[in-house]
């Protein structure tokens, strides 16, 4: 448990670093484009860092190309429920459209965090599910699911 808060607010400071890096490039390409195709690209490039920033530090565990290619399916979700967020804050609501990319990011986060964490963590599905295996009357039990610590020492 005390692992998985630590995750947590690991996890709230890359997406702290993550959003700034997002909103200042979106800030800076929103003069030259419409200000859709500069959240998108700003959100493109901020995924990137995401990565490598979540792999790293919030979880502790190896980049992989793997990893690389699935960590998109999360930000999709990401995607889907900012930009639907976006588009209904300034569309509907009438918000800022340099204030509305935070407040969507904002309704997202704990979406990215249990979709990243289940794709950057090997086990954290499982662990989750059953954090604590049932033992048989032999004694025997299976083996602990894959820590980072472990994800770092193997290979692919």
């Amino acid at each position: 448990m005390r692992s998985q808060l630590g995750q947590i607010f690991r996890f709230g400071l890359v997406g702290a670093v993550n959003t700034g890096t997002f909103f200042v490039i979106y800030l800076l390409l929103h003069p030259w484009m419409p200000y859709f195709l500069a959240y998108t690209l700003a959100f493109l490039l901020a995924m990137v860092g995401s990565f490598f920033m979540n792999t790293y530090f919030t979880y502790r565990t190896r980049p992989t190309w793997k990893k690389f290619l699935l960590f998109p399916l999360t930000n999709i979700t990401n995607y889907v429920i900012q930009s639907a967020g976006l588009y209904a804050l300034v569309t509907w609501a009438g918000l800022d459209t340099r204030i509305a990319p935070l407040v969507a990011a904002v309704v997202a986060i704990p979406f990215t965090y249990l979709l990243s964490r289940k794709i950057l963590v090997p086990g954290a599905a499982a662990a989750a599910e059953d954090p604590e295996p049932a033992r048989s009357g032999s004694g025997a039990s299976s083996p602990p699911a894959e820590t980072p610590a472990r994800a770092r020492r193997t290979t692919p």
